[in-house]
């Protein structure tokens, strides 16, 4: 139920840096009115307290999730920023009438088994999984709309998917892909560990998870939506010393020989109607996407050899941002309202 226009959200999970940023983009959308944003371990804190950045523009406070029982039935739209495994728990308590959008990867695999073997945990929510629809808004779209619960993205898969996806969907690909994606160290959480903790990442440089990253099998499931995917998907994933944002380089063998002009057309073609999707001449910069919602493509192309660069901030298109834009678009929104953000130069 709507209310003055006002979608009525309660946000779990709001202390860590996914919170953080559904936070700083919610509190200044038009349609969306934040009842209730929960953390355990800062509970009774202002929201202002923890995140500094929103000082002066909210005067949330964090509760427990045991003290917003109470106020789900008059909710429209529920997010969950927590840690992977909790959703599982969660999610087949909360009521049935309200929308979900689940950030973690709690309900983002249709497969058990690669569920268990990629999170490390058993998958105990099976039956509600079966009701997640995967939350990448340019190649689901219309499903999303329809929607009420939805399985938000990794941050990975995303910047891969919107990569892959145009040439999946045409049949072009010709044996094996490598995906070379490198992340800024927010990736990790908010919580320090030894190799997230800055003194260790400002100055280094390395390569973690080879071949067994979570969002492998979340992006061969997608591909697979898409298109005739039976390639093989080398996929390594390396540690940026930066704070946020995803660049990754794709490198494709095409069954044609395609100019970089052919190959503009058929991604200008494909993300005609998606705005957040931006094609850029050469190289595109992490530092253009930071804080924003678009994800940038760049191409190089010699003959059937094919690279393309994708680049975007973990923490908005590859997270919050996403997630918003697929709640506008669960209620029949404009999918821009709220997240036409625009990054710094420098």
């Amino acid at each position: 139920m709507m209310t003055a226009n006002k979608i009525r959200i309660g946000i779990y999970g709001g202390s860590g840096y996914g919170g953080s940023e559904l936070l700083r983009i919610l509190l200044f959308h038009p349609h969306a009115e934040i009842v209730f944003v929960t953390a355990n371990e800062q509970a009774g804190k202002a929201v202002s307290e923890v995140h500094k950045n929103l000082l002066g523009v909210t005067e949330l406070v964090f509760r427990t999730a045991s003290e917003v029982e109470t106020e789900l039935a008059n909710l429209d739209c529920m997010f969950l920023a927590l840690p992977h495994g909790q959703a599982l728990e969660l999610v087949p308590r909360l009521p049935t009438h309200a929308k979900v959008i689940d950030l973690s990867g709690d309900f983002r695999l249709r497969d058990q088994a690669s569920f268990e073997k990629h999170y490390g945990r058993a998958h105990t929510a099976m039956a509600a999984q079966r009701d997640f629809v995967y939350g990448l808004t340019e190649t689901n779209r219309e499903v999303i709309r329809g929607a009420r619960l939805i399985a938000n993205p990794g941050c990975f898969a995303t910047a891969t998917l919107l990569g892959l996806v145009p040439l999946v969907a045409q049949g072009l690909i010709d044996g094996r892909v490598i995906v070379d994606a490198k992340t800024g160290s927010s990736g990790s959480g908010a919580k320090a560990a030894a190799n997230t903790h800055h003194p260790q990442r400002m100055t280094s440089f390395y390569a973690y998870k080879p071949f067994t990253h979570q969002h492998v099998p979340e992006i061969e499931q997608e591909l697979a939506n898409v298109g005739d995917w039976a390639s093989e998907l080398v996929f390594m994933t390396h540690s940026l010393p930066v704070a946020r944002g995803i660049f990754a380089s794709i490198y494709v063998a095409t069954k044609e020989e395609l100019t970089e002009a052919q190959l503009h057309s058929l991604f200008a073609d494909f993300y005609r109607n998606s705005f957040f999707v931006r094609l850029v001449k050469g190289s595109p910069d992490i530092n253009w996407v930071k804080t924003t919602n678009f994800c940038d493509l760049g191409f190089a192309v010699r003959g059937s050899n094919v690279v393309i660069f994708s680049a975007l901030d973990n923490l908005v298109k590859g997270a919050a941002g996403q997630a918003v834009q697929n709640m506008n678009l669960m209620f029949g929104l404009d999918e821009k309202i709220g997240l036409r953000l625009v990054g710094t130069n420098p």
